[in-house]
């Protein structure tokens, strides 16, 4: 940790005020604060990030505490009672006025309502109260009070997973294989791997184990047509382009030229000569209309709330609300509608998203397969063994960070019947 000095705690509460305004993207906040202050070191910009991020998975508690959102206030009670620094650590940068609240507040009590506990707005700790029991709740929530691991893909083009954990052994970087992915690496701590030579090499990618098992579980073939209905920076077109061994055709689309964009840099590295961004309009542009009925797969990774992601992106459970959430369910079941229409008979889609909740889930697959006679759902467990990976949570595939170490992610296997 920053040794600790009086402009570094201002610039972290201002940080802290401007990412509480809760406009933009919290990453992206923190990222142009840093930027027009680049006084800040290595260091310092690190101890901004992180407790500004503390504050963010605990803010509830931190509000309880504190009596308020003053940020200055949230940034000394979460480096006190979140990060560990004693009084003295921090009394050479307190305000007369502070040291005698921040005793107090030292040997305050927490409250223990499950809300504080949970640190869930109202309106998300209803549902998952209603998914999920008393104590797996808490443990769930824990689980999302902490940071995420590191994890990556082996881009098995290039090299072999063993490989790569020998190199980055040699290289002084703790790493293991994931549990589940049979193609996953998870590192010890956060070390800046895009600037180790295996990333720019393209022989790894950044990307969650969870994220990873949803392409294992599509499972495209070598020589097959597939698209990624919602690339965005296409991290799981990557990996689905690596399963077909960069063979056959697989279409890329985004709304976002943006974000497709992102996956240019990423694709060059890749190796791989099998895929096609394509940014569209919407999804009746007329670039899907010439495919329909002729794709071997698709995944649908549809836009959502993205609460599977707390440990990244605390800052969305307070973005949020319910208003959002109605509006992303109206778009998922647009969405799968019309990337139903690409997959040929006897093909497969894959409905996935990074969210929490049954609304934006199995609801969605439910209310599909009643309006598609055509399509039916393959069991993921039985999927996923065909794919010699170990993992069985049922018909549909989910993921939770308390119970598999990954960030909390929903799937479900849907095939299209063939013709009689």
């Amino acid at each position: 940790m920053s040794a600790l000095h009086r402009p570094l705690l201002d610039h972290t509460a201002a940080a802290l005020a401007a990412v509480l305004e809760f406009r933009y993207p919290a990453d992206a906040v923190l990222s142009r604060y840093l930027r027009a202050h680049p006084v800040l070191g290595q260091q310092d910009r690190a101890f901004v990030a992180e407790t500004v991020f503390a504050v963010l998975r605990r803010l509830r508690l931190l509000e309880s505490l504190s009596e308020g959102r003053d940020p200055r206030r949230l940034v000394l009670a979460a480096l006190t009672r979140l990060r560990g620094l004693s009084l003295r650590e921090l009394d050479p940068v307190l305000k007369t006025s502070e040291r005698e609240w921040l005793a107090e507040l030292k040997a305050r009590a927490e409250d223990d309502t499950l809300a504080v506990r949970c640190d869930f707005p109202d309106w998300l700790l209803a549902r998952l109260q209603r998914q999920y029991g008393g104590e797996e709740l808490l443990a769930l929530a824990h689980s999302l009070h902490k940071s995420a691991p590191l994890d990556l893909r082996v881009n098995l083009l290039k090299t072999e997973r063993e490989a790569v954990l020998a190199r980055l052994a040699a290289d002084g970087i703790g790493a293991q294989a994931t549990p589940y992915s049979p193609v996953g690496v998870r590192l010890d701590g956060k070390p800046q791997i895009n600037r180790h030579a295996l990333f720019l090499e393209g022989a790894i990618e950044i990307q969650d184990e969870g994220s990873q098992l949803l392409c294992q579980l599509l499972a495209p073939r070598r020589g097959e047509m597939v698209a990624d209905f919602c690339a965005g920076a296409g991290g799981k077109t990557l990996a689905l382009g690596a399963l077909m061994r960069s063979s056959g055709r697989l279409y890329a689309f985004d709304v976002s030229e943006k974000r497709l964009a992102g996956l240019k840099p990423r694709l060059a590295r890749s190796g791989l000569s099998n895929v096609h961004p394509q940014w569209i309009g919407s999804e009746h542009d007329a670039r899907l209309k010439r495919l329909a009925g002729k794709l071997d797969r698709v995944l649908v990774d549809a836009p959502c709330t993205g609460l599977g992601t707390l440990r990244r992106n605390p800052d969305l459970k307070w973005r949020q609300d319910e208003e959002a959430l109605a509006g992303y369910r109206a778009k998922q079941d647009l969405i799968l509608a019309a990337a139903a229409k690409l997959v040929k008979p006897g093909g497969l889609m894959l409905y996935a998203t990074c969210s929490l909740l049954d609304e934006e889930n199995a609801e969605v697959v439910r209310s599909f397969l009643a309006a598609h006679a055509q399509f039916e759902l393959r069991p993921a467990n039985a999927a996923l063994a065909q794919q010699r990976i170990a993992l069985d949570t049922g018909e549909y595939l989910r993921l939770a960070p308390h119970v598999h170490g990954t960030d909390g992610f929903f799937a479900a296997l849907l095939t299209r019947k063939k013709e009689n």
